[in-house]
């Protein structure tokens, strides 16, 4: 029996370890799941956003760079614009849109996304307004790139190009029900105004009612805006009052990294 100590010994060792191990890492797994997130939430996201939204950092393309602006308002710009359609369709825009073709939308380099601009054909004095979701153009000369049906509306889709002036109006705050166009707006400023982070956005009154009381429970400024527009009414829900955007994108990371909101953003109101 003294002989078969040192064998035994090993494999018991070995088994212990291999049952401590597996505690252990049970135990892991556990306190990774543990954690609750409401409504759908996915765990949280480990990668922190930057002091300003993607879309109005600085970028390069074709070796020149690009700054976009930080506010829209009194932007005024004149040159040609150009239109993209069929072979843009159904990919993505600089904002994370799928491209329509035949929404009213358009390009431009450096103006803040979801800006409203009204274009006009300086040679025929046909006047569209369009709102920017994507990047562009980077051709030489030409300053908006707009929509096959943006560039049908002011009779440009022949010449493919045509002198404009491009005015932007803002943010829209109301669309007409008949036509779905904008009717009001508001500039857009990513760096001063009324700021706060936005949690979730539902179609049922009820449901953001609810959370936003649960939201209350442990949030200072818990409130829900409605917005309409074509799609329908939404209840978005929102935390939190800020007057410059840092303060809110710094609130919005502690809301992703530390609090589960895996869809917290900062939006202006």
């Amino acid at each position: 029996m003294i002989k078969k100590y040192p064998t035994l010994f090993p494999s018991i060792m070995s088994l212990l370890i291999l049952v401590l191990f597996c505690l252990l890492h049970a135990g892991c797994s556990k306190s990774l799941d543990s954690k609750p997130y409401d409504r759908g939430h996915t765990p949280p996201s480990q990668k922190q956003p930057g002091k300003v939204p993607a879309t109005q950092r600085p970028y390069s393309v074709f070796g020149r760079q690009y700054t976009p602006i930080a506010s829209a308002h009194g932007f005024v710009q004149t040159g040609l614009a150009s239109w993209y359609g069929k072979k843009f369709h159904g990919r993505k825009t600089a904002n994370g849109e799928i491209y329509d073709m035949y929404a009213m939308t358009a390009a431009h380099k450096t103006l803040p996304m979801n800006t409203w601009v009204e274009v006009q054909n300086l040679d025929t004095n046909q006047k569209i307004r369009v709102r920017i979701n994507d990047r562009g153009p980077f051709v030489t000369g030409r300053v908006i790139d707009l929509s096959y049906t943006g560039a049908k509306r002011i009779n440009m889709l022949g010449p493919g190009t045509a002198r404009v002036r491009v005015t932007a109006l803002g943010a829209a705050t109301a669309y007409s029900k008949k036509t779905h166009a904008p009717v009001s707006f508001k500039q857009l400023d990513y760096w001063k105004g009324n700021f706060t982070v936005q949690v979730g956005a539902f179609q049922v009154k009820a449901n953001a009612q609810n959370f936003k009381e649960k939201l209350s429970k442990s949030y200072l400024n818990a409130h829900i805006v409605v917005h309409k527009d074509y799609r329908g009414t939404f209840y978005r829900v929102r935390i939190g009052r800020f007057s410059n955007l840092k303060d809110a994108e710094r609130f919005s990371v502690t809301l992703k990294v530390d609090d589960g909101f895996d869809q917290a953003f900062a939006v202006a109101e």
